[in-house]
């Protein structure tokens, strides 16, 4: 039987324009992008055709404003660790939120051993963070605000723009976690009113292992690798020429095709909740039900642990996670379903099911009735499931 893909936030598909356009790159047989000769000329014009495809799909109107890195995780070791060691004379104070992504919270771990002081504030029950609470956290010797834009376990999604706005008015630094919505949501540097943002290439079916790092004109920031002067001299090393290629073609895909994806995978999210109750019960939905991504939903089970379903639903070819890739073989809930209220129980039982270009309608009801079986199979197992008031 076909696998069902229904984790998408953990690994994308190439698209067949991406897969074609890398194919090409490779038989060019580019030069070095810093070569001073007609081979390193051709590929850094690439590497800026690239770099200009990239600029246009987060709307930022000076490509050089775009640093390529090897994906989202550098994207954000270099934004938080950059701008605490270039802005450490005006200060050591950093401000985040409890449901950051691991790169954010080990990169101010980090920070930490360095004497780096870390304000993290809560979030409500459906994962949004208070502009307020933003402004409490803000000292004087507070250098930068780090906050994602959407949540890769519950999809919500910030008040950015708020957030921004006080940021500015106390003359603080502000970087944006956009790994998970850029390219799937529509993204404009401008109006979110940022000073740094970090994306990826494969959430929007580019290549792994490509991604970037807008930084605004005029931001201090240092590079993480020292060597050559690529990338304006914020990121050495020669460039992951192919792969940015392969970005630049998935992000000319992503302009073009933004709002029938947006279209596409709402429908399904509808239908996955609207048919939800009819195949289980006593179940949570986590986020927030409007400002969400429209790709994901997150849903607690009662009486059951998640890794057990992902299994179980592996064995029916279908993929599902029941949190970030990155912290997954973790026998510790999740720090972002914690922080919203959920009981360790809880968020022990707890899906996360992403969508796709290639998914369908047929799908969700396949899922779903595998999903009843293995909550029925795991729920008669369990020594919690009151038996007795279901039998």
């Amino acid at each position: 039987m076909k696998i069902l893909n229904l984790d998408h936030i953990s690994a994308n598909p190439l698209l067949p324009e991406v897969q074609s356009a890398m194919i090409e790159a490779i038989k060019m047989n580019y030069g070095n992008p810093s070569s001073q000769h007609k081979a390193g000329d051709q590929a850094s014009e690439a590497l800026e055709r690239a770099r200009e495809s990239v600029a246009r799909l987060i709307h930022c109107a000076a490509p050089k404003e775009v640093v390529f890195t090897s994906g989202g995780t550098e994207s954000v070791n270099h934004a938080i660790k950059g701008l605490a060691l270039a802005n450490r004379d005006k200060g050591t104070h950093i401000v985040t939120s409890n449901i950051e992504h691991n790169s954010v919270i080990r990169s101010l771990r980090r920070l930490k051993t360095m004497n780096y002081q870390i304000t993290s504030i809560p979030v409500d029950g459906y994962g949004r963070v208070s502009p307020d609470h933003v402004a409490q956290a803000i000292r004087d010797e507070t250098i930068v605000v780090s906050i994602m834009h959407s949540n890769n376990e519950i999809g919500t999604i910030q008040p950015i723009e708020e957030i921004a706005q006080i940021t500015r008015e106390k003359k603080v630094i502000f970087h944006v976690d956009a790994v998970d919505s850029v390219g799937v949501v529509p993204i404009d540097v401008q109006q979110l009113d940022a000073d740094v943002l970090s994306f990826a290439s494969n959430p929007f079916y580019g290549p792994t292992g490509a991604g970037g790092l807008w930084v605004r004109r005029g931001i201090n920031i240092w590079p993480l690798l020292d060597g050559g002067i690529q990338e304006n001299n914020k990121r050495a090393g020669t460039e992951n020429l192919i792969g940015i290629i392969g970005m630049g073609v998935a992000a000319e895909c992503a302009m073009r095709d933004m709002d029938s994806r947006l279209t596409h995978t709402r429908k399904l999210r509808e239908r996955l909740l609207k048919e939800l109750p009819n195949y289980i019960d006593e179940y949570y939905l986590n986020g927030h039900p409007d400002h969400s991504l429209p790709n994901l939903v997150s849903v607690s089970i009662k009486y059951i642990e998640g890794e057990s379903v992902v299994l179980m639903l592996d064995d029916e070819n279908i993929a599902v996670s029941t949190r970030s890739a990155c912290a997954s073989g973790s026998l510790r809930a999740s720090h972002v379903l914690l922080s919203i209220g959920r009981a360790f129980a809880e968020a022990q039982g707890t899906l996360v099911i992403t969508f796709g270009v290639d998914n369908t309608e047929e799908d969700i009801l396949r899922f779903l009735t595998a999903l009843k079986d293995v909550v029925k199979t795991l729920r008669d197992l369990s020594p919690l499931y009151p038996k007795t008031a279901h039998s």
